[in-house]
């Protein structure tokens, strides 16, 4: 049997695992409750195993079916993109663009380009709301909100745009006069480059007992894009993401040491509300790829 046949039930298989409901998924479309229970049933042929439970109170995923539903809007959201991407090159793009990043982001792969795209877009403004907080789009009415790591909202739609991942580097003057370490088990005598608040363990203390006499932490600070300058100055060692220090490893001002020992891997996110996009959120979208391309 042809799975590619099939394809159009997974649209109506999402469509039920959000909603727990044949009937209201079927007053949508203006079928019987039957019919879409018959689309499923044939799915669920295809796929040879069970992807609902259904019981007088609901209808629940199985663990197949939780498997076939996340495989499944990504590649439905990745088909809408496409299309709205394609749709948007024929279409005025014009109005007001308000998205969501962290600051160090936003200086490091929007404004950088923002200039030429203004250029191919005059009618285009943006209010960019650069902020630590997982703000919610939704709430905050934005167009959409640039986001690493795992999904907390499963209401948004998610494009994935890249990978974090996290390096030790530094610059080559620090190197010439330090010596450069083979790992992490060697920074003891080395200039340490931290961040100063962090809770979750995701910068050298996620790595390395920082907290214990042997390390001297030569600075310490919140922000990445202040870590990513002092490394530059030649003041020690940074343990930063690929999206904050790519430019600096391509151009040699940074020099990578060591990868992260833990090899630990987080997706960046595209959020918005809907399901489709505007002409204006779609060229958006397609330069920020472009341009991420270009450097990690």
């Amino acid at each position: 049997m042809d799975i590619f046949k099939y394809t159009e039930n997974l649209s109506l298989f999402v469509e039920i695992a959000r909603s727990g409901s044949f009937s209201e998924v079927a007053r949508h479309h203006g079928v019987n409750p039957s019919s879409v229970m018959r689309k499923i049933d044939t799915l669920e042929m295809v796929m040879k195993t069970k992807l609902l439970t259904r019981t007088t109170r609901g209808i629940y995923l199985t663990e197949t079916g939780n498997a076939l539903f996340i495989r499944a809007v990504a590649i439905l959201e990745s088909l809408k993109d496409m299309s709205a991407e394609i749709v948007a090159i024929n279409k005025e793009v014009r109005g007001t663009l308000r998205i969501s990043c962290l600051p160090t982001f936003a200086k490091l792969h929007i404004f950088p380009w923002l200039s030429q795209f203004k250029l191919k877009y005059p009618d285009v403004d943006f209010v960019l709301d650069l902020t630590e907080k997982l703000t919610n789009p939704s709430i905050e009415h934005l167009d959409a909100a640039i986001r690493i790591g795992k999904l907390k909202n499963s209401s948004l739609y998610a494009t994935k745009i890249a990978q974090q991942t996290w390096m030790a580097c530094a610059s080559p003057q620090y190197l010439e006069r330090y010596g450069t370490p083979c790992g992490a088990d060697d920074l003891a005598v080395h200039h340490i480059l931290d961040k100063y608040q962090d809770p979750h363990s995701i910068s050298w203390r996620r790595i390395v007992d920082t907290q214990d006499s042997k390390h001297r932490l030569y600075i310490r600070c919140n922000d990445f894009d202040a870590l990513q300058k002092a490394a530059l100055s030649g003041l020690g060692i940074v343990f930063l993401p690929n999206w904050v220090v790519g430019q600096d490893l391509k151009s040699g001002t940074l020099v990578k040491i060591f990868d992260d020992p833990q090899q630990k891997v987080e997706d960046i996110h595209f959020l918005r509300t809907s399901s489709g996009m505007t002409p204006k959120l779609a060229a958006f979208l397609q330069f920020l790829r472009d341009n991420l391309a270009a450097v990690i």
